[in-house]
This record gives C-alpha cells, sequence and structure tokens, in this order.
C-alpha cells in the first residue's frame, strides 16, 4: 500500500492498524534542537482518545504514545522522531461477523477489489485509529508553529442540523463539553439531538472549523502548491471528511464582487490590513497575514445498529445490523485531527518558504558565519 506518507520537507509515515499490535508515525524534516517531550504529544492524542463520553465510542484506550527516536536531552536531533501507541482493549470478535459482507458507507468493498482481501478487523487502515499517527505528528508540527507565534483555534461548528450562533461564540466553552462547541446553548440543543439519534440506532454528522491566527504573509506556493489547495488535500485525506471550505467557501459563489472582495487599508501604526476576510486568510493561495478560516465537513458515522441493506461476499441481498463499538458522531473527536492536518500542511510550507527569497538565504548564512 502507498499512500502513508504525507509532506515535503516536515514529512510524516503513519503505520498501523487498529486491531494490529498498535499505531504510530515516524516524522522526517523536524528541525534539531526544539524541545519535545512525550507530554506534548499525550496532550494532543488526549483530545482525540476513545471512551469520553456517551457521544464517542466505548472503547477503552489510554493511547499512550511512547518516544522511540529522534529526542536527546530533551531536545529534537534532527533525525526521524519515530513514535508509538500500543492497542490494549481489541475485540476483534466483535467484527469476525462482517468478513462475509460489505458494510454500508464503509470500505470494505473498495478495499476487497483493490487489494484482493482486506483486515475487517474495526477497518484496519481505513480505521479512524489511523489518525493517531496523524494527530502525533500534527503535535509535533503545532509545536513548531506556536514558537513562530502561530495559534490554532478549532472546534465543532455544527451537529446535524444544529449549529453554533456567533452572538454566543465563546472559545472558553470548548473543552468544557464534550460536544466541543463554542456555544453552550448549541451545545445542549446538539446533546439532545445525538440522544435522538442513538434511541433510534442512527448517527450524525457535522463540521469542524479551524482557525490559525499568527500565519505571516506569504506562505504558499502560487500554482500547483497554493496554501489552500494543500490545506484541501491535507483535511480531505481525513476519513468522513466529505466537503472542505475556506473563507466564505461556497457563499462565495452567491456573492457578487463587491460583496467578496476584502478592502485594503492601512491602521495607525502603518501595517496593511483588511476590513473584511472573505477570502480567509488566502489570496492567490499564498497567506496573506489574516486569520486562516477553514471547515471540514464530516458524514455520519457508517456503523450503526439499524437495519441496512447490503451484499454479502457470496453473492447475496441481505439486511445487516452492525455490531462493535462505534461513534455515534465523529465530529468531536475530529477536532484535533483536523488542527493537526492544518499544522503538518503549515509548517512544511514554511520550511519551504524559507529558501524563497536570495535576501532570506543570505541573512540565514551571514549570521551562520
Amino acid at each position: 500500500m502507498s499512500g502513508s506518507t504525507f509532506g515535503n520537507l516536515f514529512k510524516i509515515t503513519t503505520w498501523g492498524e487498529s486491531h494490529g499490535t498498535g499505531v504510530g508515525v515516524v516524522i522526517d524534516g523536524c528541525p534539531a534542537g526544539m524541545p519535545l517531550c512525550e507530554e506534548d504529544i499525550q496532550n494532543y492524542l488526549n483530545r482525540r482518545k476513545p471512551g469520553q463520553s456517551k457521544f464517542s465510542t466505548p472503547r477503552k484506550e489510554d493511547d499512550a504514545v511512547v518516544i522511540q527516536s529522534g529526542i536527546f536531552e530533551g531536545k529534537t536531533t534532527g533525525t526521524p522522531i519515530s513514535m508509538a501507541v500500543y492497542n490494549k482493549n481489541q475485540r476483534s470478535q466483535d467484527y469476525s461477523e462482517i468478513a462475509s459482507y460489505y458494510r454500508p458507507g464503509h470500505a470494505d468493498y473498495t478495499f476487497d477489489q483493490k487489494y484482493g482481501f482486506r483486515d475487517y478487523r474495526g477497518g484496519g487502515r481505513s480505521s479512524a485509529r489511523e489518525t493517531i499517527g496523524r494527530v502525533a505528528g500534527g503535535a509535533v508540527a503545532a509545536k513548531l508553529l506556536n514558537m513562530l507565534g502561530i495559534h490554532f483555534l478549532t472546534y465543532v461548528k455544527s451537529i446535524g442540523p444544529i449549529a453554533i450562533h456567533p452572538s454566543r461564540f465563546d472559545a472558553s466553552e470548548i473543552e468544557k463539553h464534550p460536544l466541543r462547541m463554542p456555544d453552550a446553548t448549541a451545545a445542549l440543543e446538539a446533546q439532545n439531538y445525538l440522544d435522538n439519534c442513538m434511541k433510534s440506532q442512527n448517527s450524525s454528522g457535522g463540521i469542524v472549523e479551524c482557525i490559525m491566527k499568527g500565519v505571516p504573509v506569504g506562505i504558499g506556493e502560487p500554482v500547483f502548491r497554493k496554501l489552500d489547495s494543500e490545506l484541501a488535500r491535507a483535511v480531505f485525506s481525513i476519513g468522513a471528511v466529505k466537503g472542505f471550505e475556506i473563507g466564505d467557501g461556497f457563499e462565495a459563489a452567491r456573492a457578487t464582487g463587491l460583496e467578496n472582495n476584502d478592502s485594503f487599508y492601512y491602521d495607525k501604526e502603518g501595517k496593511i490590513c483588511k476590513k473584511t476576510n472573505h477570502a480567509g486568510g488566502i489570496l492567490g493561495g499564498i497567506s496573506d497575514g489574516s486569520d486562516i478560516i477553514l471547515r471540514a465537513a464530516f458524514k455520519p458515522t457508517p456503523s450503526i445498529s439499524a437495519a441496512q441493506e447490503t451484499i454479502s461476499r457470496d453473492g447475496k441481498n441481505i439486511t445487516v445490523q452492525v455490531k462493535g463499538r462505534h461513534d455515534p458522531v465523529i465530529v468531536p473527536r475530529a477536532v484535533v485531527v483536523v488542527e493537526a492536518m492544518a499544522a503538518l500542511t503549515l509548517a512544511d510550507l514554511m520550511l519551504e518558504n524559507i529558501g524563497t527569497r536570495t535576501d532570506s538565504v543570505l541573512d540565514y548564512y551571514k549570521k551562520q558565519s
């Protein structure tokens, strides 16, 4: 299987399966000398680990990370950083029945057709547990970006038909509620909505919004490596993502040019600013210094207990009820996955950007001499 590596200079390769020995990541290209410890990684992994509430899978995993290489005396060495999380609460017997049929909404059928066989225990590489490696890698990228003054604000914007309201936005609410919504009223409404979904053995989709603050002007390559196109590629690589927007996104198609254009002005200190941010912080594929705003739409969890029609591998039309431990909604645990992929993308492009201008290269090497 190819396609398990992401990035150009700051590069990650994820490995492992949901019901194998463990999952993890190898990071290649992280600069030497950056302070890093397991706690930095664990703080990110704790935001996605299962069993945090009734709205996530009841599978109990500590998701404790072990850094195996690339760190010495608390700092990165510039060599590959290998990290592992060992699976401890697999119940593979829950999935033995699905070896004989294809679950609706899952990759069972496509994996079978592509590879000739599949790891049916929890989905193998197509399981959401694969994202542990992404989050661990993203935690390292975020640490580097934080040192550069770049920070993330990521949260659930909507669950099913329930969306947060701008007038009630309160970032302090995000980690107070298991649904990670910055609107206490919307979170309560979404909780009631999910309770009804679960009673009917059903699931829900939702939208995650990520805001990147402090990104300097000039990040992104203007043709095939645009910042927005790279962010889209990164976020679309997350399982269950079905839609992506930057700034006003699809709403821009309904606007006029006068409505959509962001006017520039000089502030009192002579700094170039924009009066609005319909573009979401990116112009011509390059960051413009404003907040970068993206959204990812997640489909409902396909593993539901309600009866569904499908086919068996021996050529029969059948009705199934999927067993196992599954999230009734993905987006609360996907918040940190979206943030991780955004951080990986930005760190990679910022490292590339160092060599864009001759004066930057000269300044760097003059300092070294």
